[in-house]
């Protein structure tokens, strides 16, 4: 195995405010700790998360890197104590505290997971982050199952076009919402059964003609605040609402008794503070359950723009204006 450099260029959030503020600097490359891997990063994808925490509204957690980038691809560089499962070498993805936009990051092992078979390491950057919230969110939270009916908000985004993926393929119906004609084809493309325009149709009487008046049992929402009624009107009795980001607001008003009336569960979650055992879980059912439909081609991660590291700002305006459909990563260029 080649020596590891002493040092190694980050992209740093110099002050909270506009893309701008992320600039490229040099720190020294981190060492593995307990049950932890090195990862000589190729991707680094870009989330929302990223985007809250460098406009200061979303703090990372005690001990985790003030880097941004919450998911990589790579290849191990060295493992710490406890951690056996990687060589030197071996490709990976892995879900990260923080730390990601940089050219070497640590994560623990069990949130590690092995590049599939016939996926790219740079475009594997893209699974991680998506993967782990739509499954947890929607199949464990929300009780998805085949046969059942699944309303993705934010379609064209990485989280909506995981989703749909992944629930199309193990035989869920889904629909979705997206911002543009060009958006709702490509989620079509990808198994909705039917994407809407949420600039010009109502997804509520959208989907109660589709459906006979009955509504979808799951609810994926990224949006919140006026969704959430509607959210709720859209849902067929004993149905689920996964509540997984508010970009629209935090708060909202809802009628109780519709709630009551349809037996309904509302639930919720945010990844990054959960525990790293937590998330071992999960990656575990993702490793037996995703990583098998990646393989055979049924899921993919749809990409949008790959940048150099050295362009994140270039990245998060990107993302903010909106446009893309998929995900954007960051790629190391020096190797």
């Amino acid at each position: 195995m080649a020596k590891l450099p002493c040092e190694m260029t980050v992209i740093e959030i110099t002050e909270p405010g506009g893309p701008e503020v992320l600039r490229p600097a040099r720190r020294p490359v981190p060492e593995p700790g307990l049950g932890e891997v090195l990862i000589e990063v190729a991707a680094a994808g870009v989330n929302r998360p990223d985007v809250m925490q460098r406009q200061g509204a979303y703090p990372p957690p005690p001990g985790a890197s003030d880097l941004p980038g919450l998911e990589v691809s790579g290849h191990v560089a060295a493992s710490g104590p406890g951690a056996h499962r990687y060589e030197a070498g071996d490709a990976v993805c892995a879900l990260t505290h923080g730390g990601g936009y940089a050219e070497y990051c640590v994560a623990p092992e069990t949130q590690t997971l092995p590049v599939p078979a016939g996926l790219s390491v740079v475009d594997a950057a893209g699974l991680p982050e998506t993967c782990f919230t739509v499954w947890t969110n929607a199949f464990e939270r929300a009780r998805l199952r085949a046969g059942e009916r699944l309303l993705v908000h934010g379609g064209s985004s990485g989280i909506g076009t995981t989703a749909i993926q992944i629930a199309s393929a193990l035989g869920v119906r889904v629909f979705a919402t997206a911002g543009s004609p060009e958006k709702c084809a490509a989620c079509e493309e990808l198994g909705a059964e039917r994407a809407i325009d949420y600039r010009n149709e109502d997804f509520v009487a959208v989907l109660k003609e589709i459906t006979g008046g009955e509504g979808v049992d799951v609810v994926l929402d990224i949006v919140g605040g006026s969704y959430a009624p509607r959210n709720i009107a859209a849902l067929r009795p004993e149905g689920r609402l996964a509540q997984i980001a508010v970009q629209e607001a935090s708060k909202s008003q809802i009628d109780l008794f519709a709630l009551m009336r349809k037996r309904l569960t509302i639930v919720g979650s945010t990844l990054r503070p959960q525990s790293v055992e937590s998330k071992a879980r999960i990656a575990a059912a993702l490793e037996e359950t995703v990583w098998p439909l990646i393989e055979a081609g049924l899921v993919r991660p749809v990409i949008d723009t790959r940048l150099p590291l050295d362009q994140a700002a270039a990245a998060h305006a990107r993302m903010e204006a909106g446009q893309q459909i998929g995900k954007i990563l960051l790629e190391r260029t020096n190797e």
